[in-house]
């Protein structure tokens, strides 16, 4: 009988996924060339190096639409790729190149992620292929990217499938993963959610345990002895597109606005790293500090990685940016201080025991020195005239709910002015979503506006981001989303938040509580939304005036295992152990958003613990891409 674990351990997850691609490429015997899907890069790169894979027989890779060269390319050709019609087509054209001008036998393996599918097959079948390759699947489920925190890593999040092309494999792909995770550590007793594909994917949760419990053989892991969760929460994207539109004002969210994250690694400009081998700091005083006020002149880029294994990192990521500054300088001082303990080491056990903290010293130093030039270089960014005027706009347009006829001057004037037009189109959807849309004039004039000065081009961009329900004129949007009404019903603005030792959720926006992470605490933490909410029932019970105004239904369901399992988890309830709320994000997560749940989660710690996963980290900027990715330039229009 499979035992289920009762802790989520990343180190094993990232283990198994390692062990089942290895499996993958030893069933390839001798030297291979790994042809890869570029979206894939990052998601392998999380679980394996180079190096482990040319341990097992990987010689060379080459990206999928470079294809592999002749020259160069081993007898055995692997693709890794996503199991997609277009890919499929580009494979086939390849390998039927391939084979018609080389002498050489070669074969031919194709790894579909994370599954194989009919319609993929059919396209090897029609090309005249499939006879020449063989085909298998390789489910890389989440991916941890912290301990508390999981991805799938889909392109764009799965964003785009999910809302402009209305595809079902963002859905899919979730269930595949959230299913594997629930196998492993137990069933999710309750899973609660809001929003239309947030309900598919759980329906489609509960199908494949029903289909799993019909097949004896693979049974066995609903029988466990207990399971790892409370509940799972699922939050679809779409329920609140406010929040990713809006400026993220952590530092973790600022560098994702300035500079963009992939992969938990961003590039940078070179010239922060101008203490990449540090030397001692100088004699100081306890109050002085080593922040450097070079500014940043070099535009040359670096990558560097952004996660918890940067000790300072870990704690500046979640603060707000007005009070990382602060934050560098104690740091700074701390250093300083454990510096100044060489003058104290008189005896040799003390010099050695100095000289063993050194390189630690040396690390904390590298790192005080890359995040004050980091941030540095975000402030010089969020000093500017455009950037504060374009966050005084979204803090007005969310807070105020009056009337819009000033701000839309505001904005007109950035237009004329140049402002980035990714900068000028999430302002134009936090208007459209925080007021029911716009006045048709006032609509008619900001196209023609973007028209002149940006190209007739985005005629095209502005059809999609209408057919996202983004941007819309008054009445003739298609969604049921009210956020009037839901800004004083959920405390989505506070007065006077405290950023230096915050007591609310909306810190991480300077006021504005993300309307996804309300949604969460109305789940498991009631209390923090007032009288009103708290007296609610369980889960969403008593919420139907207040859920009406956001789009897509809400359900709660109960899984319920095997006697056995329901016994023992009545024994360890007794007990008083703590499970885990698993809390999904349907179509991509923020970086604040992240944070607030972070901060939720501390203030659980006695009760719970919090597990976010999701199909992927975005942005304000990945969303307005994803309604311009396909708008041809003028210049390859047809006129």
């Amino acid at each position: 009988m499979t035992t289920i674990q009762t802790t989520i351990n990343p180190k094993a997850l990232k283990s198994d996924a390692l062990a089942s691609f290895l499996q993958l490429l030893e069933s390839v015997r001798g030297k291979k060339s790994l042809i890869l899907d570029r979206t894939l890069s990052a998601p392998l790169s999380h679980i394996a190096r180079f190096s482990v894979l040319q341990e097992h027989g990987v010689d060379n890779i080459f990206w999928l639409d470079d294809g592999p060269q002749k020259e160069t390319a081993q007898r055995n050709i692997v693709y890794l790729i996503r199991g997609d019609i277009k890919n499929a087509g580009i494979a086939c054209d390849q390998i039927k190149r391939i084979i018609q001008t080389s002498d050489v036998d070669y074969d031919f393996n194709v790894f579909l992620y994370p599954r194989r599918m009919l319609s993929v097959e059919k396209v090897f079948e029609e090309e005249g292929v499939l006879g020449d390759v063989t085909i298998s699947e390789w489910n890389l489920g989440f991916i941890p990217l912290e301990e508390d925190l999981f991805s799938i890593e889909l392109p764009d999040s799965g964003f785009k499938d999910l809302y402009l092309y209305g595809l079902p494999t963002t859905v899919s792909f979730a269930a595949l993963s959230l299913n594997a995770l629930q196998k492993q550590y137990g069933l999710y007793p309750r899973i609660i959610g809001k929003g239309n594909n947030a309900k598919r994917l759980c329906d489609l949760l509960l199908r494949m345990r029903q289909e799993s419990q019909a097949n004896s053989e693979q049974a066995e892991w609903a029988k466990g002895d207990t399971t790892a969760f409370e509940q799972l929460v699922i939050i679809e994207r779409g329920t609140d597109m406010v929040t990713p539109l809006m400026t993220q004002l952590t530092y973790e969210g600022l560098i994702d606005e300035v500079f963009g994250i992939k992969n938990s690694q961003t590039e940078i400009p070179s010239a922060i790293f101008t203490a990449a081998n540090p030397k001692l700091p100088p004699n100081a005083s306890s109050g002085s500090s080593v922040i450097s006020t070079a500014p940043v002149t070099d535009r040359k880029t670096r990558k560097i990685v952004l996660d918890s294994n940067d000790a300072l990192f870990s704690t500046l990521r979640d603060l707000n940016f007005a009070i990382v500054g602060t934050t560098l300088n104690k740091a700074a001082r701390k250093l300083n201080e454990e510096y100044e303990e060489r003058h104290q080491a008189k005896t040799v056990s003390q010099i050695k025991e100095f000289v063993g903290k050194l390189g630690g010293l040396q690390a904390e130093h590298q790192s005080l020195r890359l995040h004050t030039n980091l941030a540095e270089e975000i402030m010089n960014r969020t000093q500017t005239e455009f950037f504060n005027r374009a966050l005084e706009i979204q803090q007005n347009l969310v807070a105020s709910g009056l009337d819009t006829s000033t701000l839309n001057q505001t904005i007109e004037e950035l237009i004329v002015r140049g402002v980035a037009i990714d900068t000028i189109l999430r302002l134009l959807a936090v208007e459209c979503l925080s007021s029911g849309g716009m006045k048709e004039k006032d609509l008619a004039q900001f196209k023609r506006l973007i028209f002149n000065v940006y190209g007739y081009e985005h005629i095209l961009t502005l059809s999609t981001l209408q057919k996202l329900d983004l941007i819309y004129a008054r009445g003739k949007g298609y969604s049921q989303f009210q956020f009037s009404n839901l800004r004083k019903t959920l405390r989505l603005i506070v007065d006077d938040v405290n950023e230096q030792a915050p007591d609310d959720i909306a810190y991480v926006y300077s006021g504005y509580a993300p309307l996804s992470i309300r949604l969460v605490q109305m789940v498991i933490q009631k209390r923090a939304l007032g009288s009103k909410i708290s007296s609610l029932g369980s889960g969403w019970r008593g919420a139907d005036d207040i859920l009406r105004n956001i789009d897509g239904v809400h359900f709660d369901e109960v899984q319920k295992g095997e006697e056995r399992a329901l016994r023992a988890k009545s024994m360890l309830s007794a007990k008083k152990e703590k499970k885990t709320v698993v809390v999904f994000f349907l179509g991509g997560i923020t970086f604040t958003e992240v944070a607030a749940l972070r901060f939720i989660a501390k203030q659980e710690t006695e009760r719970r613990n919090i597990l976010i996963l999701t199909t992927g980290i975005i942005d304000g900027k990945e969303i307005i891409k994803t309604a311009m990715d396909d708008v041809p330039s003028v210049s390859q229009m047809e006129l």
